[in-house]
């Protein structure tokens, strides 16, 4: 598939809005400055979080949306084993980690990979919490919305079954589905709301399984946003952003501003308003630390 500037964008949108949240990572909302002030380098005296890494450092966000992205481009398909291997290289060695240095990485996440390593059965390791419904799945699918080029239902596949590796709860799966769904609508030109209520369309019309439709149900709600790391939060956080903002910059300084899991929120959504809007700040990318790296991997998506 020949990758239009929208998909690029869609990329570019995801690991500029991580960069962006990471240092106001883990402020409640009121702490974190105003609007004009968030910017990849925080107002001066501001107490950011990871200040090893240097401002346009994306996060195990960027880092593992990349390592998918790689894995699809390497086997033509959505290898489970490859995809495996490839997050845990990441978690050892830093693979698309900027400069591979790994400073963030999410409880469940780390122990699904130890326990990948150790049973070597990525389509279980997601379940060393059963009950786990963090957001470290959804944060990083979208590559594989902009890369499928199979049917809904394929994709609606393959988003579930990559979030297996570290995230494999039954919401975990739904909320990358109904995302994936959308987005691959948004590319399509639908617009935001048309997207989002086509893609639970097709859900509704299409899941049985009561489990995988309560998911989708609870997903559908519309309620106030949430800046923290539940699974659920966070794909209604984006579709709140998305309905309410104008811009690219609009979507993450907002996303950001809800607090908490500021580097996923922005990453969730800011890929959405990459499709979307378009339009990221040229001094964010410009700014954008490691990518030379990711526009190497995208010229492989035209070959």
């Amino acid at each position: 598939m020949e990758w239009d500037s929208r998909r690029c964008d869609g990329l570019w949108g995801l690991l500029v809005g991580d960069a962006l949240g990471v240092p106001y990572e883990f402020h409640p909302p009121e702490l974190v400055p105003a609007y004009e002030d968030i910017e990849l380098e925080p107002p001066h005296g501001f107490d950011r979080s990871h200040a090893s890494a240097a401002p346009g450092t994306w996060s195990d966000d960027g880092a593992q949306a990349l390592c998918l992205l790689d894995s699809l481009l390497h086997t033509g398909a959505l290898d489970l084993d490859d995809f495996g291997a490839r997050m845990t290289a990441w978690y050892d060695d830093g693979l698309w980690a900027v400069d591979n240095q790994v400073f963030d990485v999410g409880v469940q996440t780390a122990d699904a990979l130890r326990d990948l390593k150790e049973r070597r059965d990525p389509r279980t390791s997601g379940l060393v919490h059963p009950n786990g419904q963090g957001n470290g799945a959804l944060m990083r699918v979208l590559p594989l919305a902009l890369w499928h080029a199979g049917d809904d239902a394929g994709l609606v596949r393959d988003a579930g079954l990559q979030a297996l590796v570290t995230h494999g709860h039954v919401m975990n799966q739904m909320a990358c589905a109904f995302y994936c769904l959308w987005a691959r609508r948004l590319l399509d030109g639908h617009d935001v709301l048309a997207g989002w209520a086509d893609a639970l369309a097709w859900l509704r019309t299409h899941e049985s399984d009561p489990d995988r439709l309560g998911a989708v149900e609870r997903l559908a709600l519309d309620e106030p946003p949430d800046g923290g790391g539940y699974v659920v939060a966070s794909f209604r956080a984006a579709r709140w952003l998305l309905t309410r903002c104008s811009s690219y910059e609009e979507t993450v300084k907002r996303a950001i501003m809800l607090g908490n899991d500021t580097d996923t929120t922005a990453a969730i959504a800011g890929g959405l308003a990459g499709i979307v809007f378009g339009g990221i700040p040229d001094r964010w990318l410009g700014a954008l630390r490691g990518r030379d790296q990711v526009e190497a991997l995208l010229a492989q998506t035209s070959r």
